[in-house]
């Protein structure tokens, strides 16, 4: 595959066309950053070492591969180039800095200190490159007592608090079957970039953007958070039955039907009491009942919904405008006419034959939806076609600097 096939046509016009970002990451955190950028229309450039490339190539989530690699890092790394490069070695150091001489963004998401020994710190390539935008994902940002510690995402959930939310009041602490942290510090560290490269086209001047998974986990609970730094601090407390949320009242939560499960929000007590015939919530007059007495409502609600299918009930409480949902499974959901309407799915492909399906990017753009597709390259695949264009060579850091600011490729 050559340079040219890889920036192909869908992504011309988009935002970022023209961006050349060089993605040192690995894994989840930073990759995503790299690929809402790359889906945004920047060249992304991964930078892998030699022969086994990032550990995420190998990292299976089930026993679902492509060619030998696992959905996931195709799914992540689409679109992408790959250069080969081991850090260790001085000559591939210095023509890495040269590629950093002509870059827009570079993300890493190594642990702390790491690309300063090896002189890729931020103060390091600033010197070679003012206008970079320079990207870090760690596990605890500026909180020394666990700098050293693995930045991993169910070690971070298990940091922050988060596992007290999810599950019933007698569970254990339940972790969210989901890589969030990862996920939600990598969107972080994609709106820091953007939002220093617009501070760039009005100052001329690159920048450092930081954030870290206990950091975007502590984000991510600012509204329940805020809620317990003004309470007194107390312990929030779950629901002992059904709990969805340990500081809303029932019937929030979901319940079984005859034939499935019903999500229901936020809700009238009195109203729903009406449409499900319950005399007993038709008689509640204080909105903080349905706090105080949060498990007995919720039970008295689990026992009627029993009685009739999930559709029977999403006729009346639809009809009545109340706050509720069929719970899918993803079969479900895959069959369903909005799935299709939204077409969140895309097929990606190295063009000779294998393929495999992901979502796309959650937004669309002047009405468009944006959509890619190209794999994961392969490892080392683009190094020399990318050493060719920017005529990486050995010579010295001003020789470089000085050749950047005479390349077009400089911005």
């Amino acid at each position: 595959m050559t340079i040219s096939q890889v920036r192909r046509d869908p992504k011309t016009g988009r935002p970022l066309q023209g961006v050349l970002v060089l993605d040192f990451s690995q894994f989840l955190s930073g990759s995503l950053a790299t690929l809402r950028l790359a889906d945004l229309g920047a060249r992304v450039i991964k930078i892998e070492r030699p022969g086994t490339g990032d550990l995420g190539r190998t990292l299976y989530l089930s026993d679902t591969d492509v060619h030998g690699e696992n959905t996931l890092f195709h799914a992540i790394n689409r679109n992408k180039e790959s250069y080969a490069a081991d850090l260790k070695n001085p000559s591939d150091l210095q023509k890495l800095r040269q590629l950093i001489a002509r870059a827009d963004v570079m993300v890493q998401n190594f642990r702390p200190g790491v690309m300063e020994r090896l002189g890729l710190g931020y103060n390091s390539v600033s010197q070679i490159n003012s206008r970079l935008v320079y990207g870090i994902v760690s596990g605890y940002g500026n909180a020394e007592a666990w700098r050293d510690r693995p930045g991993q995402d169910l070690l971070a959930q298990a940091r922050s608090g988060i596992m007290w939310l999810s599950g019933n009041e007698d569970d254990p602490p339940t972790p969210m079957a989901l890589a969030i942290a990862d996920m939600l510090a990598g969107h972080s560290l994609c709106e820091g970039i953007l939002a220093c490269l617009v501070r760039r086209g009005v100052t001329g001047q690159g920048g450092l953007v930081e954030t870290s998974l206990i950091e975007a986990l502590l984000d991510f609970q600012f509204e329940v958070l805020t809620t317990h730094l003004n309470d007194g601090r107390r312990t929030p407390r779950r629901a002992a039955f059904r709990n969805a949320h340990a500081y809303l009242a029932a019937p929030y939560g979901v319940y079984d039907t005859a034939n499935g499960y019903l999500a229901l929000a936020m809700t009238h007590l009195p109203t729903l009491g009406k449409l499900l015939d319950l005399p007993a919530l038709q008689n509640i007059a204080n909105s903080t009942e349905g706090f105080q007495r949060r498990d007995e409502i919720k039970r008295v609600i689990a026992q009627r919904l029993k009685e009739h299918s999930t559709e029977h009930w999403l006729d009346i409480l639809n009809a009545a405008d109340i706050w509720c949902a069929e719970v899918l499974d993803w079969p479900k959901l895959c069959a369903s006419k909005a799935f299709e309407e939204l077409a969140m799915v895309q097929t990606l492909t190295d063009g000779r034959g294998i393929e495999i399906q992901t979502t796309r990017l959650p937004i669309r753009l002047d009405g468009s939806l944006l959509t890619s597709e190209g794999l994961a390259p392969r490892v080392g695949e683009h190094t020399a076609a990318i050493q060719r264009e920017f005529g990486l060579w050995l010579v010295s850091p001003a020789s470089y600097v000085s050749a950047c600011n005479a390349s077009t490729h400089c911005r």
